[in-house]
């Protein structure tokens, strides 16, 4: 059962992410994406605007892109495709970061979920913003998505990744325990 702190902090994000897109202009198609590393909080890199991002040095990931191989692996890729390459009824999430939704939409679809119903197709993706498993590490699984979408990290398990930092450990403890 998930708390009440982490329904609202959910909800949140949710809302945010509505009300930047809607102030800004943010659409679909025609993201512009800033993958700059300019801060860590967390033990994760966020760009200038407080949005989620990878940093690889000398073929050294991130822990949180890590943490993002491994969660998307467990959580995403029996539909997605291993690396985010996609599959025969499910999108190429690699793509989808990069060139058709921006974070906030991503996180939207992550948490609520999505469904395409037609003549041709029942296409369901369920909703993870309860799923512990996932929802913690949504973050995780976003940037490793845009390392992948954006050719910075190769298919396959990362070779060299940083250390866990004590503060992605304390921040991931709070989150799994609720």
């Amino acid at each position: 059962m998930i708390g009440a702190n982490t329904m609202r902090t959910v909800g949140g994000v949710l809302a945010l992410g509505l009300a930047v897109a809607a102030a800004t202009g943010v659409a679909a198609q025609g993201i512009e994406l800033d993958l700059e590393p300019d801060h860590m909080e967390n033990g994760r890199w966020y760009n200038a605007e407080g949005l989620p991002t990878f940093k690889v040095e000398n073929g050294v990931v991130d822990y949180a892109t890590f943490s993002g191989y491994r969660r998307y692996h467990s959580e995403c890729h029996v539909c997605h495709g291993p690396d985010g390459e996609g599959s025969t009824y499910a999108p190429a999430l690699k793509d989808s970061v990069t060139k058709r939704m921006d974070y906030w939409e991503f996180m939207e679809i992550a948490a609520s979920g999505k469904q395409d119903v037609n003549t041709a197709a029942n296409l369901v993706m369920p909703a993870f913003g309860t799923n512990r498993n996932a929802w913690c590490y949504i973050d995780d699984i976003y940037v490793y998505l845009l390392a992948r979408g954006t050719g910075a990290i190769p298919r396959g398990r990362p070779a060299e990744k940083e250390a866990k930092s004590d503060e992605f450990a304390a921040q991931e403890a709070s989150c799994m325990e609720g």
